[in-house]
This record gives C-alpha cells, structure tokens and sequence, in this order.
C-alpha cells in the first residue's frame, strides 16, 4: 500500500484556520519545538495518548480540525495514533531522509505545524495507516463543546472509541 500523496496546499473553505504570531506566543516550550521545530515528544508522555472521550483533535497554531476521535486507535506505539485525518486537505506529507533513515511527515496545511509521522502499518480494515501524532501539536475539542468552538460541522465524526 502507498502513502497518499497531499504535497501541495490545497484551497479551504475556511480561511480562519491561520499561523499567528500570537498563536505561536501562547504555546509552551514543548508544543513550541514540536510544531515550530519538528521535534518529537518522548514515548508514553502525550497529554492525549490514553484520551478516550468523543470529540476532535485540532492543530494547536491554526485550530484547523485534523483528526476524530472515532478514528483513534491504541497502536502501543507511545503517541496517540489515528487511521484518517478528518479533512484530508489539512494535512500536508512530506518525505524526509535524515540520518540513513527516510519517512513521512505529517504537517497541518494552514498552521505549518509538525504533527507527525504516518506510517504503513495501521488496522488494514481501515486503510491500512497510522498517523503517530504528538500530543504537543494537537487540542481536543469534546463533543459537547464543538458546536459552540464551531465544530459542529464533525459532530458525527466525533464517537466513542470502538
């Protein structure tokens, strides 16, 4: 199976999901080298690794919507990990080599955000990736406050974890 391939930006409908200056202030140390600097956060510490609660994942820079919670899953890999973006227009893939090893990275296409990785290995029944994604890099909208956050367009992507 191939990695989709999402290399240009594509036009969105919503223009309010945006890198800001002060968006990039109000993040912490962390958040700050993982989405501005492409760093990854240790194994096992993401705030939203054990999250189960309904709702979406949403870029931490721009607020564009990024992943459901229906599609997380528990890959046992240390980060929270999901089988499709919510908007696939709002991911970015962009292969890298760095130091002998080669992979794709994944990066919100309005925020220019580091995310993550996706992968080959995910639940072949659906689809076959796994989109490994840093805590740091995300904010979870629960279902209960997407509408009034306007998300309310993703509430019926926003279910209980299977």
């Amino acid at each position: 199976m191939s990695l989709p391939n999402r290399l240009c930006r594509s036009w969105s409908p919503v223009a309010l999901y945006k890198k800001t200056r002060e968006a990039i202030l109000k993040l912490t140390p962390l958040q700050y080298r993982v989405t501005q600097m492409g760093a990854t956060e240790h194994p096992g510490t993401g705030l939203y690794l054990h999250t189960r609660a309904p709702g979406i994942y949403v870029d931490i820079v721009s607020g564009e919507p990024l992943f459901a919670s229906a599609d997380k899953f528990d890959a046992g890999c240390g980060w929270p990990s999901f089988t499709k973006p919510i908007e696939p227009t709002n991911l970015i893939d962009m292969q890298y080599t760095r130091s002998g090893m080669s992979g794709t990275e994944v990066r919100s296409a309005h925020g220019d955000s580091h995310l993550g990785r996706v992968f080959n290995d995910g639940p072949a029944e659906h689809g076959g990736l796994r989109y490994c994604i840093n805590s740091a890099s995300l904010r979870f909208v629960p279902r209960e406050q997407m509408e009034a956050q306007g998300y309310g367009a993703y509430l019926k992507q926003a279910k209980d974890l299977r």
